[in-house]
């Protein structure tokens, strides 16, 4: 009987031996393995390495080279494979646009000249200075690269008394300067200058010459939602300027 129960206590310790080993035996290492990420094509690509204002000559330290994925780049941008001494080429040339730290430098946006009014010029156009007050350019609020329209005042006989006429001669022009600010004056206050420069066309540059002699011209500032609108419908009255060359009257249609 004895024997039994040793047998019994025995057979028990070893079960519950067991029980603890498996329930005390550690559990497996958990390993994440991570996807691997796609690997992007990169190049080098010219940037500006601060921000750069309309007007400053670059140099060295205003440009770096920047990576860039090759499936982002744009045709104007500058490589290193493209130019590979295009911190040196640059050197010197003029800005025409901001640019902002880390945006890609493209020649389009600078200009070799070193008058930079003449930059600014789109070929085929014309730089040209009318005089304004601030009651002739809306309060001084007209600034650079703004569109305005230019509006003619002047005077005709009407039963023996001079009679004030207005017409609108030219609409969405584009403002280059005033005074000799180019660029968008980033203060309190207004720009109240003297005068204001004009891009024109040639035959435009040769209609604000003469009306600014034979009256007083005044600058309209047109919304930026009007930018893109056509020049509206001008009156039969405001067809046409005669000029004088040489002793000769000549009609200029515009």
């Amino acid at each position: 009987m004895l024997r039994i129960v040793i047998l019994v206590v025995a057979l028990g310790a070893g079960t519950l031996a067991g029980w603890l080993a498996l329930s005390l035996k550690p559990s497996a290492a958990v390993t994440t393995v991570e996807a691997p990420r796609p690997q992007f094509k990169m190049t080098d690509v010219l940037v500006a390495a601060m921000d750069i204002p309309l007007g400053q000559a670059l140099n060295e330290k205003a440009l770096r080279w920047q990576s860039w994925p090759a499936d982002a780049l744009n045709s104007g941008f500058i490589t290193r494979a493209a130019q590979p001494n295009a911190l040196e080429a640059m050197n010197g040339m003029m800005v025409r646009n901001p640019f902002v730290v880390g945006e890609p430098i493209r020649e389009d946006k600078l200009s070799r000249g070193a008058n930079l009014l003449a930059s600014l010029l789109p070929p085929g156009k014309r730089a040209v200075a009318i005089r304004i007050s601030a009651e002739s350019t809306a309060g001084g609020f007209i600034l650079p690269n703004d569109r305005v329209d230019v509006i003619q005042t002047g005077n005709r006989p009407a039963e023996g008394q001079k009679e004030n006429v207005s017409r609108t001669l030219l609409s969405n022009i584009r403002v280059l300067a005033v005074d000799q600010n180019i660029a968008e004056i980033k203060v309190k206050g207004v720009a109240i200058g003297k005068t204001a420069t004009l891009e024109l066309t040639p035959a435009q540059a040769e209609i604000i010459a003469t009306a600014q002699a034979s009256g007083t011209l005044s600058l309209a500032l047109r919304s930026v939602a009007d930018i893109q609108d056509e020049a509206a419908p001008k009156s039969p009255s405001s067809t046409s300027v005669r000029v004088l060359r040489a002793g000769q009257s000549e009609v200029v249609k515009f």
